[in-house]
């Protein structure tokens, strides 16, 4: 007989389970799904990181274009500003021989005075208002500030001198600084801009100096290389009467002339003065040479009378008749 009691006897057995989670595969798999957000958060952070340096470096360069272009077109807008100032400049030389019958006796300090001070002779002149260094630097300032940038011109000097009978050359040089604001870039360059002004259509400082201003003669350069042809002398008077201009290596050059200086230049041109222009403006008419530096000197050489050709006299320095092709046919005056 069994010694269990039947409380034992009747209470059921239930068996006893223990349940374990496959803790391995979740592990792995959480360890896989870590890698791979980790792998895309870098890879994001990467391509972000590449993005803006992309970015920066298009605005760098964008930037530098900017003022890149800024800067060449303060370079082509020097020369212009160059000849507006030197042309205006030249106009009140001539104004100033016209009112006052005295040539420009220092042309270079003259010219820096106007430029500079847009003054002449200490009096102030409306005409280069717009067109003096400061407000050409003020210009070039405000046109910078639109860009975030600064511009200098430094040391600027001015001059001016010809080499050629037909222009006046201007020159400008300066030290041209220009600063992006953010320091980014910077130019430091030093320039030398030169410009061409023609001479044609300004008056003749000698014919206003020695008429009192009454008698101005234009340069209009004469479209005649022969003068005269057998007894055709249609294109030497209509020269004369009209007072062209050649050139010539014994006459002064223009710039000589607005500083009333006759001698010769390789860059010299001349003319022949009418004298009927000056009787017409009540101007006491010479009987001398008409080529115009010995007929406004003290010069009076051996005169020659043309006879085909009214009040036409002409001296034979520096082969003259022959220069007109009358070499044959003149009169001793």
């Amino acid at each position: 007989m069994s010694n269990k009691s039947r409380s034992d006897r009747n209470t059921p057995h239930i068996p006893t389970t223990t349940y374990q989670l496959p803790t391995t595969n979740y592990s792995k798999r959480g360890i896989i799904l870590t890698f791979i957000t980790i792998t895309i958060l870098s890879l994001f952070a990467i391509s972000y990181g590449a993005y803006t340096l992309i970015q920066d470096h298009s605005s760098i360069n964008n930037r530098i274009t900017t003022l890149n272009n800024f800067v060449t077109s303060v370079e082509q807008d020097l020369p212009r500003q160059t000849y507006i100032s030197g042309y205006r400049a030249i106009f009140l030389f001539n104004k100033q021989i016209v009112d006052t019958g005295t040539y420009i006796s220092d042309i270079d300090s003259t010219l820096n005075e106007i430029f500079f001070n847009g003054t002449l002779n200490g009096n102030h002149q409306e005409l280069m208002d717009d067109a003096t260094f400061s407000s050409f630097q003020s210009l070039l300032s405000s046109n910078a500030e639109k860009i975030n940038a600064n511009v200098q011109l430094l040391n600027p000097t001015i001059s001016i001198t010809q080499d050629n009978p037909w222009n006046l050359k201007i020159t400008l040089n300066t030290t041209l600084i220009i600063q992006d604001n953010n320091n980014l870039a910077s130019w430091n360059k030093t320039t030398s801009t030169t410009s061409s002004i023609p001479i044609e259509n300004f008056d003749d400082p000698i014919y206003s100096a020695n008429t009192a201003g009454k008698v101005l003669n234009k340069i209009n350069q004469t479209p005649y290389q022969v003068f005269v042809t057998g007894s055709d002398y249609t294109n030497l008077t209509t020269h004369f009467q009209n007072s062209l201009y050649k050139t010539s290596i014994s006459a002064p050059s223009f710039l000589m002339r607005l500083q009333g200086n006759l001698s010769a230049s390789p860059n010299g041109i001349e003319s022949l003065v009418n004298p009927q222009k000056l009787i017409d403006q009540d101007v006491t008419v010479k009987y001398k040479s008409v080529i115009d530096y010995i007929y406004f000197s003290t010069s009076d050489p051996t005169k020659y009378t043309v006879p085909s050709v009214s009040n036409l006299i002409l001296d034979n320095q520096n082969n003259h008749l022959a220069i007109y092709n009358v070499s044959g046919v003149v009169v001793p005056a």
